[in-house]
């Protein structure tokens, strides 16, 4: 059994000041696969402090210093890949196809992340003024364990890109792919105290990355919740915050669109990451003209996507991450037949051979009530909502009758038509015909989605202060 006894910190593998374990269960068999010792405040305290030390020299790196060490990082992840990959499907139960991708945009970050600083001007003439864009400080970044590494690297791209230094909470479920990916950022020989990693728990390590005057800014993924609770504890310091947090992200067909595509594509939207995905579309509006086609087409497709182990390449739904999501999503399984909807697929309990992991029926309920639970609260499992609609201003009504406002997306035959639909809809991404991602534009949501964006410009500007430079 492996044992994980070490955190990062000052350019180092230490043991931590902490003393308390975790067991790291296999969410395929519950088997215990590692145990991992957790630090404490005092370890993320040595943290900051080698964080905050590193800052002032790092700071004053040029773009083009920046640019060799995200290469440098972007080299030793690429070497890695496949370890990174397998790592995330034993540890986490991601399906090899969603790992693969994962890993893959992960490195891919790092190329983005160095032609998007290439091309932006950090001092610029506005007005009569110079204005210059300087890193805010050290970072706390805090990621959640449905794609941990993809987040870390993320992140941490756009914080070194932005001179700034950082330390990384990562979930502590995800503790062998923390010390992966940790191990990477060593090999590329980053200056001592640039980036740290510090396993342990939210309400330990976390919090005090909330509260410590040290941090000068805080990007977390993860649930609103969470995402609620940071943002209260930041303004204490008035730190900087980027909260990437839940959604329940509509997908919308209209009427025009080609169903025997657009069906099956909008399951596996719902299903993406096996449903543990905040940009999963996990409610399908539907013309009401076109409800019983839909379901028929729905259900045949559910059906037929293979639940299983996630390391076989054409496993489409893997198991949950823990026992304690299994039993959430049965329970809003259960809530769903409660609250009067149509079981069309799946349902309570697990699939036959599967008992021992943590495995869902991929699920879908039909005649969907926009204001039922299933279709307002983020499940966080294989669970889609068929929901139907009227006529085209019902369908925007409903897809914005919501907290959240992450994702959408929209199916037509009728491209100019998709995209006057997606741009009335309350969410930071659309994505139209099907599902995208673009490493350069903006990622995070509008209401309880967050607050601020990823990638790009926009989420490089995020780790910037704008100081203006002015004279008589």
């Amino acid at each position: 059994m492996k044992e994980i006894n070490s955190i990062y910190v000052n350019g180092g593998f230490i043991t931590p000041h902490g003393s308390a374990t975790l067991d790291l269960m296999s969410p395929t068999t519950n088997e215990k696969l590692a145990v991992v010792t957790l630090g404490d405040e005092v370890d993320t305290r040595a943290a900051i402090a080698a964080a905050k030390q590193a800052f002032p020299s790092f700071s004053q790196t040029t773009k083009e210093e920046r640019i060799v060490f995200l290469e440098k990082i972007r080299a030793a992840v690429n070497r890695r890949k496949k370890e990174l990959i397998d790592i995330m499907v034993e540890e986490y139960g991601g399906v090899s196809q969603f790992s693969t991708m994962a890993i893959e945009a992960a490195v891919h970050d790092f190329t983005a992340m160095i032609d998007t600083l290439n091309n932006t001007d950090l001092q610029r003439k506005v007005g009569n003024s110079i204005v210059r864009l300087e890193p805010v400080g050290v970072v706390g970044i805090i990621v959640p364990w449905n794609m941990s590494n993809g987040f870390i690297c993320t992140k941490l791209s756009t914080a070194i890109a932005a001179g700034c230094t950082a330390v990384v909470k990562p979930s502590e479920m995800s503790a062998q792919q923390t010390q992966l990916i940790a191990e990477c950022f060593h090999a590329a020989g980053l200056p001592k105290g640039v980036v740290n990693f510090v396993n342990g728990l939210g309400d330990v390590v976390g919090a005090e990355i909330t509260r410590n005057p040290g941090i000068s800014k805080i990007a977390f993924t993860g649930s609103t919740i969470v995402g609620k609770t940071i943002a209260r504890g930041a303004v204490e310091t008035m730190k900087r915050v980027t909260l990437e947090l839940g959604g329940k992200s509509p997908n919308i067909l209209l009427d025009d669109a080609d169903l025997e595509k657009a069906v099956p594509m909008a399951v596996a939207v719902a299903f993406l990451n096996s449903g543990q995905a905040c940009a999963a579309g996990t409610r399908l509006l539907v013309p009401e003209t076109k409800l019983k086609e839909v379901n028929k087409i729905a259900k045949n497709f559910a059906e037929q996507l293979k639940v299983g182990d996630p390391k076989d390449a054409d496993t489409v739904v893997g198991p949950m991450v823990s026992v304690k999501q299994y039993n959430r999503i049965q329970e809003y399984i259960k809530i769903g037949g409660q609250e009067g909807a149509t079981l069309l697929a799946g349902g309570e309990g697990k699939p036959s051979g599967l008992e021992k992991g943590n495995y869902v029926k991929p699920t879908i309920f039909t005649d969907v009530k926009n204001e039922m639970r299933i279709a307002q609260e983020e499940i966080f499992g294989p669970v889609l909502s068929i929901i139907s609609y009227k006529d085209e201003e019902d369908a925007i009504a409903i897809a914005n009758d919501t907290s959240y406002g992450l994702c959408a997306y929209v199916a037509s035959a009728d491209k100019a038509r998709a995209y006057r639909v997606a741009a009335r809809l309350d969410a930071g991404r659309v994505c139209i015909n099907g599902m995208a991602h673009d490493s350069k534009a903006p990622f995070g949501g509008f209401k309880q989605s967050g607050v601020g964006r990823e990638y790009g410009e926009f989420g490089l500007e995020a780790y910037l202060e704008p100081k203006a430079l002015l004279e008589p």
